[in-house]
């Protein structure tokens, strides 16, 4: 008796709730956090290279970022590409260290902050909900070919959406705390 393949759908929804865990990541509350910095891609040696590929990046203090950068060539290029990140962040470059001062955020961007989560949020919803309709799909074939009963395919799909239903709670709750970190001052 074939069956779906539970495991398959359950690492999926994981594989969307971990991507939406790596964009809260880069999403700037008012602390310093190295995951900040890490999505960042810098022209360096005449490619582009991630930044974690190019130097150290610590948090010497809560409002401060910093990176180390090995070779001494490419400063310059590190400091440009954390300047047209985006993320509002202005580097001192201290011979191969860049300091990075985390700026207070605004009340303003923080409500902008908290819509880009809102965004993410709903993105890993509908990737989770898209897992769900390819089991769903699955289960009508495997009904239609004969090789489940119609009380199979039912106690099934309730499986599927069981799991669904939790992966979506764990993203409604990622965005919850995302939300109070974004907003506390």
């Amino acid at each position: 008796m074939a069956t779906p393949d539970m495991n398959d759908l359950k690492r999926r929804m994981e594989g969307a709730l971990s991507a939406l865990h790596k964009e809260f990541g880069g999403l700037r509350t008012g602390r310093a956090s190295a995951s900040l910095l890490e999505p960042l891609v810098v022209e360096a040696y005449g490619n582009p290279m991630p930044i974690t590929q190019l130097g150290t990046i610590n948090v010497p203090e809560p409002r401060m970022l910093s990176v180390q950068v090995w070779d001494k060539a490419n400063v310059k290029a590190v400091e440009k590409a954390v300047r047209d990140s985006g993320l509002g962040l202005n580097p001192v470059v201290e011979g191969q260290v860049l300091r990075i001062p985390i700026p207070q955020l605004t009340e303003e961007r923080r409500n902008e902050l908290t819509k880009v989560a809102a965004k993410y949020a709903e993105q890993a919803k509908v990737a989770v909900r898209n897992v769900r309709r390819d089991g769903m799909d699955l289960l009508k074939h495997m009904e239609k070919d004969g090789e489940l009963s119609k009380d199979e395919h039912h106690n099934w799909s309730q499986k599927i959406q069981t799991l669904t239903d939790e992966y979506i709670q764990k993203i409604d709750e990622g965005l919850d705390t995302k939300t109070k970190e974004i907003s506390h001052i």
